[in-house]
């Protein structure tokens, strides 16, 4: 099971956490992974100036709004298989 977390605090809130969140949550419904990662949002993760924050099993990643697909194929869909 892969744990995706994104932060939704102000700081992150204000540069696109939403989307970021919206967009991973039709990635994973695509893909049919919904049985294996599961997406949650927390607080502030203290990283305020690194943009949208992201872990993924605890590893920290920043992303930006308009990459998220691509974090996706090439972050989180190789943990998968």
């Amino acid at each position: 099971m892969i744990n995706l977390t994104v932060c939704i605090g102000s700081s992150c809130h204000v540069k696109g956490s939403r989307q970021v969140v919206h967009e991973l949550q039709a990635l994973i419904q695509e893909s049919n992974l919904a049985d294996k990662i599961v997406l949650n949002g927390t607080f502030c993760m203290g990283k305020c100036q690194q943009g949208v924050c992201v872990t993924v099993n605890d590893e920290f990643y920043s992303v930006e709004p308009n990459a998220v697909k691509e974090f996706f194929e090439s972050t989180v869909l190789p943990m998968v298989k």
